[in-house]
């Protein structure tokens, strides 16, 4: 049951909401799970149901996109064609413009994924300098971590996750970051357990906030949605929704 001070903040922007007159256009990472991923032509995970959810008590639709790479997602809303990033890490160059909540959807341990055969070295980030890593189009890992991989590293860009997973295994680049928890589902759904592993250090932690395009006129709505993100973390929601869209996607390799 939502809070008296949310149902308050709820029954204020109904009234002087416009009730949507069209449907928000909202896009997330095609291949992060549990956060978001597509799946049969759709976006799926934690993160479009948490959307979908808290603007629908708005009085919003959501139409979530599923037809483009992380980058692109990206674009589309700082030009102003979509309205929502349904959950990315709040970096410098975003919030020039994005509204992000105050409240993250998920806390997102980050650490290496390298080939388990030859193991990289890692106690700091010094130990990466002169390594090829393997990226995805549109990401970001903070902005130590971009400023220390552009200066120091040799990058292969790819549009879909597998493609770094299958390069690590045969030794292609030599790391690859990645959240823990995402990581780890992939690497056993994709079938990569045996080639390759997670460095046991976290090199640094961050946040999947929702993020709203500055175009969009949403952030009046920000009050609302970080109280109910807080509720949500606060009464187990999100816990019990990451742990569902875990288990919803290694289930999907059995389909």
């Amino acid at each position: 049951m939502k809070s008296s001070v949310s149902a308050a903040l709820l029954s204020l922007l109904l009234s002087t909401n416009s009730q949507a007159e069209r449907p928000l256009k909202a896009c997330g990472h095609p291949f992060y799970p549990p956060v978001s991923w597509h799946s049969q032509g759709e976006l799926t995970g934690l993160a479009p149901a948490v959307s979908r959810q808290l603007f629908a008590e708005l009085g919003y639709q959501v139409q979530l996109s599923a037809d483009s790479n992380w980058k692109r997602c990206l674009l589309e809303v700082e030009q102003g064609n979509a309205d929502i990033v349904v959950a990315a890490f709040r970096t410098e160059q975003r919030q020039t413009w994005l509204h992000f909540s105050q409240v993250p959807i998920i806390t997102d341990p980050i650490t290496l994924y390298v080939n388990n055969q030859t193991p990289l070295r890692y106690e700091q980030l010094d130990d990466l300098k002169g390594k090829t890593v393997g990226l995805l189009l549109g990401d970001s890992f903070g902005d130590t971590i971009d400023r220390f991989i552009q200066r120091h590293n040799t990058i292969e860009y790819v549009s879909q996750g597998k493609q770094n997973f299958a390069k690590l295994a045969v030794g292609r680049i030599d790391y690859m970051p990645l959240g823990q928890l995402s990581g780890n589902l992939q690497r056993t759904r994709l079938g990569f357990s045996d080639q390759v592993r997670a460095l046991d250090t976290i090199i640094t932690t961050e946040y999947y906030y929702l993020a709203l395009g500055k175009h969009s006129q949403l952030q009046r709505h920000l009050p609302y949605l970080n109280q109910r993100l807080l509720e949500m973390q606060q009464d187990g929601s999100l816990a019990r929704l990451t742990r569902q869209y875990s288990l919803h996607y290694l289930n999907q390799a059995q389909q």
